[in-house]
Parts: C-alpha cells; structure tokens; sequence
C-alpha cells in the first residue's frame, strides 16, 4: 500500500482525525435508529467528507427497479468501499463476520442490518444464501464482494459463485460496480486494506493521503437467463462487467 501523492501536512491529518472521531461517534449515538435509509446514506456521506474523500459516482441507482430487490455485487479493496457504497444507496450488506469487530465502524454496520458471514466455515453458507435470498424477494437490495477478501487493485481474486445463487433462487436482477480509487486522478493503493494490515494503520495511512476520490462506476444490470445461466455462468458475467472477463471463477 503507497501513497500516489505527498501527504498531507501533520496538522491537517489530525483534523480529519478528530472530524472522523466526531463523525463516529454521532452516528453511534443514533442507535437502531442508524439503520433507517436516510440516515444511513447521510452518515455514510459524513464520514468520507471527515476523512476528505469525494465521491464520484458514474451511473446509478444500484438497485434495479422490480418486485424483488437487486443483487449489487463489487470488486474489493479496503473498508471504504462499504461507505462508499452506502452513500450511494443504503443496501443490506453482507460482510465477513470480522468486520462487526472494527472499532467505530462495527457497532455501525451491524446496526444497520448488516448480514455477516463466516468466510471459514462452509457449514453456515447455505443458511447465508437463504437469508440473502428472503432479503432479495422482499424487496430490499443486497451488497456483497465475491471476491471474497481485498485487493490492492481491486482486479485480483476470483469470484466465487455461491452468493450469485441467491439471485438465481429469488429471480433478482444482478448489478455489478466497480471500484476504483485515485489521488489527483491517479491510480493509487493507499486505500487497499490488505494482507496483515490492520485497521488502526489503514486509518492512518487514509488520514494522510492527498487528494483521495473513490470512484464508483455502476455498470447495466444483469438477468439470468433461463435455461442458460447457472450461478457459475452468472458469476462470470458479473465478472466480466466487473473487472475484465480474463479473471476466472470459483467457489
């Protein structure tokens, strides 16, 4: 991970530090009440603008509109990509189990409804598709990364077919997004949260980068085709919208 840009001066990174604490903090205040679209889209916004992070947006909504919510899948790069999701449109998130752990930042995703998964055990996935697919078919959208784990690049990886059964089982429509992440419209990896980084030090390391914007392209929707797609067919489509059809599937 490597700054693109020459940090920020010192005094400018503790203020974002304090604004993000701050930031936090209010939302944390909020409650249950934190899970109510609005309200969650609005202290998403917050805490990018606490960390100076614009936002550009390509395309859009995430949800596709129908009787049954859509399934929005991403490729992975750091912890921002769920913010930066959320302030685009308030979804239900499906996270691995470790994030309802992060300081500041789990007490808010599980607040918000936020469906955790247990990447270790395969026991638990069919119970996770199941409530992936009762979400889809009520109508509320569904995020999740079929990657799996983060990226410097986000490009890396292989998407892993499992999750792409809940929109097969619920009939939902598929969106993929891809996430990039520039500094003075650079490419940059000073927001990836990989390997043994730890979240303290991805924190930091954000708090000092110049000129950060995370770019969210939303890409034409997906729809299985009858007869023709299975989970894995559909996840390589994804793939392909996603990040380029060279990466292969798995899962």
């Amino acid at each position: 991970m490597a700054h693109a840009a020459a940090r920020v001066p010192a005094s400018r990174a503790a203020g974002r530090a304090a604004s993000f604490a701050r930031t936090v903090v209010s939302a944390l205040l909020r409650g249950r009440g934190i899970g109510e679209p609005a309200t969650l889209r609005a202290h998403a916004v917050a805490v990018l603008d606490a960390l100076d992070i614009r936002l550009e947006v390509i395309g859009g909504p995430l949800s596709v509109p129908g009787d049954t919510g859509t399934l929005v899948v991403a490729n992975h790069i750091s912890w921002l990509d769920i913010l930066a999701l959320l302030a685009v449109e308030p979804v239900t998130m499906l996270a691995k189990r470790e994030v309802g752990g992060w300081p500041g930042v789990g007490p808010l995703v599980r607040r918000a409804g936020t469906l955790f998964i247990d990447r270790d055990s395969l026991r638990g996935l069919p119970d996770t598709v199941a409530a992936m697919s009762g979400q889809l078919r009520s109508g509320r959208s569904v995020m999740a990364f079929p990657q799996g784990v983060t990226w410097c690049a986000g490009t890396g990886g292989r998407f892993r077919r499992a999750t792409f059964q809940a929109a097969l089982d619920a009939g939902a429509p598929v969106r993929p997004v891809s996430l990039e992440y520039v500094q003075h419209g650079a490419p940059t990896t000073v927001a990836a949260f990989v390997g043994e980084d730890d979240f303290g030090s991805s924190v930091r390391r954000i708090l000092g980068a110049a000129g950060l914007t995370v770019r969210v392209r939303v890409r034409e929707p997906l729809w299985a085709l009858p007869g023709v797609d299975d989970r894995r067919a559909l996840a390589a489509r994804a793939q392909a919208a996603v990040c380029g059809a060279e990466m292969a599937v798995h899962g």
